[in-house]
């Protein structure tokens, strides 16, 4: 039989991209399929913040965070939550997702050119006990470059594949069907969109000019998930999260639709886990958006007070940067689908990060001065163009102001401005000796113990009402679509497998399409920093596997 390819890579993400770079390495030739223009290669991994977690890292060393194996795997099973019969897979990912964080993942990335910022961030502090969600200590690397930073080695792999000739990249090529030969997937059909310059992440033509089909010895799928897709969104909320939202922003393009894991699932692939999914709940409207209802998220640290829609703090240990499922599983049980963040310049300048390569110019631009000036600057230029053009943004000098200005903003008068004054105040009085009652309090003394956190992401505690202080800021925080955590079943080589158990002869799956490793690595929950390594290792798992069954 004639084959176009030794093996057919759907979809050219940083997956797709990791898988096509080992099957390139290996001298096998590999055709590469994504429905966008060429200049949206690399997928939702250009836009991320680039946030890697490592285990025992030097970075983390040289910061005197002690970590190890044992700690971070204790840390992802009782985060995960792993408690279904299908979780067999993922939970057999995550222990060699765990192993490779905490060994061969940083020189390999440091091999292919990855560097990492010094200071480690500390995402989902958990709050419960030991056994519970959340990380121990710090693991959230930030790559020297973000998002693209992330892409770049492994496209120009993948593009030094192409000028050897083992590697065709075919934009503009959407996949609407999977094809077998003697019971092994060797057929890959579909059609062709009409060219388009569309700019990076902005809606494409949808125009078909013709169809293709195309043969292989094996098939990767790599598609993403479902998060630009909120009619899919809302088909799989599971009854335990509250509600589905009525407004979602969008972390994702539209493009992100999940239609090539229905594909799949039509040639006899298992989904498992469809409700599993990481979605935000400090998305603020962009003021310049990309894509259509393009949110961003806030990186929050632990001082501002989080305030659900009229003005009640939210329950322990629901602090910003702790427990985001828990926090949206409160939110939808609330009856309103926004919360406030309520601080004040000190706040904002100090611990407001926004997630997106976009967002920081500085990281990745890979600019020492740049970062340096953030740093030093009152407020960063990027929050500072959301306070000043934010929709969702309230900024006043006194606190009667601002309830009026965040009544005003949501059209519901909620907020009272005596009960929050009162709760404010009380908060305020906790900050006059180093030991309280007020456990956020004591989460932020304890924070600014990391020599990380007193640098750059934890501001000194003081009264929010101090007018030196000032001005006093609100922003309404909206759901903010990003991850599905379910997805094609996988074994520990990345073959995908059918509802009996058996892998499904000739495809493989990896990245968000395979919930980031065996249909859900994570469970219920995410570590962050676990999206683009989860896209890593499972591309690399695959296309070496793949590489390996071709002849």
């Amino acid at each position: 039989m004639a084959y176009d390819a030794d093996v057919i890579v759907i979809g050219a993400g940083l997956a797709g991209l990791v898988a096509a770079a080992e099957l390139a390495e290996a001298g096998r030739s590999v055709i590469v399929l994504d429905q966008e223009p060429e200049r949206s290669v690399g997928g939702q991994a250009h836009w991320s913040f680039g946030g890697l977690f490592l285990v025992d890292s030097p970075e983390q060393r040289r910061l005197r965070i002690k970590d190890s194996r044992d700690l971070a795997l204790q840390d992802w099973l009782g985060t995960a939550g792993f408690d279904r019969a299908e979780d067999h897979w993922p939970r057999r990912w995550a222990e060699a997702y765990v192993d490779f964080a905490a060994g061969e993942k940083r020189a390999w990335l440091h091999g292919q050119g990855i560097r990492f910022f010094p200071v480690v961030g500390w995402a989902e502090r958990g709050g419960y006990d030991a056994t519970g969600h959340g990380n121990s200590v710090p693991r959230f690397h930030i790559t020297w470059g973000t998002g693209p930073g992330v892409v770049e080695p492994f496209e120009r792999r993948v593009r030094e594949g192409v000028a050897q000739g083992l590697v065709t990249l075919r934009f503009r090529h959407r996949v609407t069907g999977l094809a077998s030969t003697a019971g092994a997937v060797d057929t890959v059909t579909g059609e062709v969109l009409e060219p388009s310059d569309a700019a990076r992440g902005t809606a494409s033509s949808r125009t078909v000019t013709g169809e293709f089909s195309l043969k292989a010895q094996a098939v990767i799928v790599t598609s993403g998930g479902i998060g630009g897709n909120h009619d899919l969104v809302r088909a799989q909320w599971p009854e335990r999260l509250g509600t589905p939202p009525r407004k979602l922003l969008s972390g994702v393009p539209a493009h992100v639709d999940g239609l090539m894991l229905g594909v799949a699932e039509a040639a006899g692939a298992r989904l498992i886990n469809g409700d599993r999914m990481w979605h935000y709940t400090e998305g603020i409207e962009n003021w310049d958006p990309i894509w259509a209802r393009h949110g961003i998220r806030i990186l929050p640290g632990p001082s501002s007070l989080w305030l659900d829609a009229r003005g009640r703090r939210l329950p322990v240990p629901l602090f910003p940067g702790f427990d985001t499922l828990g926090t949206l599983e409160h939110i939808m049980r609330s009856g309103h689908e926004y919360t406030w963040f309520v601080l004040d310049r000190r706040i904002i300048g100090k611990e407001f990060a926004l997630s997106g390569s976009e967002q920081n110019p500085d990281l990745t631009g890979k600019s020492v001065r740049d970062v340096l000036g953030r740093a030093r600057a009152d407020v960063p230029g990027p929050v500072r163009a959301f306070m000043d053009r934010g929709v969702d943004f309230v900024v006043e000098q006194d606190l009667g102001a601002l309830v009026r200005g965040m009544n005003a903003l949501t059209g519901e008068s909620l907020i009272d401005e005596a009960r929050l004054r009162r709760e404010i105040t009380a908060r305020d009085r906790e900050i006059t000796n180093p030991f309280t009652k007020d456990l956020q309090v004591t989460a932020v003394r304890g924070a600014r113990k990391y020599l990380g956190d007193k640098l750059i992401r934890t501001a000194a505690p003081h009264r929010i009402l101090d007018p030196k202080a000032g001005p006093l800021i609100a922003v309404r925080l909206n759901i903010l679509t990003r991850k599905s955590l379910g997805g094609l079943e996988t074994d520990l080589s990345s073959r995908v497998l059918t509802a009996s158990g058996d892998p499904l002869p000739g495809v493989y799956a990896a990245g968000e399409a395979a919930g980031f490793g065996g249909g859900g690595v994570h469970g219920y929950r995410s570590l962050e920093g676990t999206f683009l390594g989860g896209c890593v290792f499972s591309g690399r798992t695959a296309g070496r596997a793949a590489a390996q069954a071709v002849r």
